[in-house]
């Protein structure tokens, strides 16, 4: 199944570059005033006949698409197993053309992120992650380009007294944001776009990332994959609860951590 998901992400990824390169896309403000994209468009029917294509090996699977998002409630909750996708993160980023955008594609189960792919298709770079159903083993990598796959995880977190990296939104560090960083005595802040700030926690590179502004959950699903299966998790910042997808009728996320584990001075 990974491997198939990868193949979707990068003909996605290919069909965003190929429109990101012409710099010929046009530009259209949603609803709740984001982007959206030629780009976005083509990176969702992309994955939406990939993942089609997929049924007669894996089962028929429902998909909840950001850009295709007109799914009610009473029909999502009978849900126990569907994608999770986001065509195109970091549409801003795309934009502003400075590579920090990616492809998402999420397997979920019970509301768990199972399976997630996460692509940067500008850096060439590809995150996967995944768990067994028992937890009893993972698979959690990175590739950069032709090289071959490394293992990824999580570090251990600093002490309360020692220097954090934290990771901050590139386009939206928010008072909140502004103000939990303050509490700590030394802290690095790792500005980066859509959801490769999960991935730096998945892979090692940064400590810490609390996301303290609004997201959807197709903007984390696939990454919050990676970071389980690397080691990490990503708890609701109020209840410290971890993070479950398709539990009611709103597809908002709560304000929200990404972490190793709970630990002075934020826990």
């Amino acid at each position: 199944m990974l491997t198939a998901l990868e193949s979707i992400a990068r003909k996605a990824g290919a069909a965003i570059m190929e429109i990101y390169e012409s710099g010929d896309f046009t530009v259209d403000m949603k609803a709740d005033d984001s982007p959206l994209t030629t780009a976005d468009r083509a990176a969702h029917a992309v994955i939406v006949d990939g993942l089609k294509g997929m049924d007669a090996q894996f089962g028929a699977t429902p998909i909840l698409s950001e850009e295709d998002a007109d799914i009610s409630w009473a029909v999502r909750s009978e849900w126990t197993r569907y994608w999770l996708v986001d065509p195109l993160d970091g549409t801003k980023e795309f934009i502003k053309r400075n590579g920090e955008f990616t492809v998402n594609i999420a397997l979920i189960e019970q509301g768990v992120p199972v399976a997630g792919v996460v692509y940067a298709p500008a850096i060439d770079t590809l995150y996967v992650g995944a768990q067994q159903a028992d937890g009893a083993s993972s698979i959690a990598e990175k590739q950069v380009g032709s090289e071959a796959p490394q293992p990824i995880s999580v570090t251990a977190a600093p002490g309360a007294e020692d220097s954090w990296r934290i990771v901050g939104s590139r386009s939206h560090q928010t008072d909140d944001f502004k103000a939990f960083v303050a509490d700590f005595a030394a802290c690095d802040i790792v500005a980066m776009g859509s959801s490769l700030k999960l991935c730096l926690v998945a892979e090692g590179a940064a400590d810490l990332y609390p996301r303290l502004g609004p997201t959807c959950e197709w903007d984390t699903g696939a990454a919050h994959a990676v970071v389980e299966a690397a080691g990490g998790q990503v708890l609701n910042a109020e209840t410290r609860q971890a993070l479950r997808y398709n539990q009611h009728d709103s597809v908002l996320n709560p304000y929200f951590i990404v972490c190793s584990a709970p630990a002075a001075p934020w826990a």
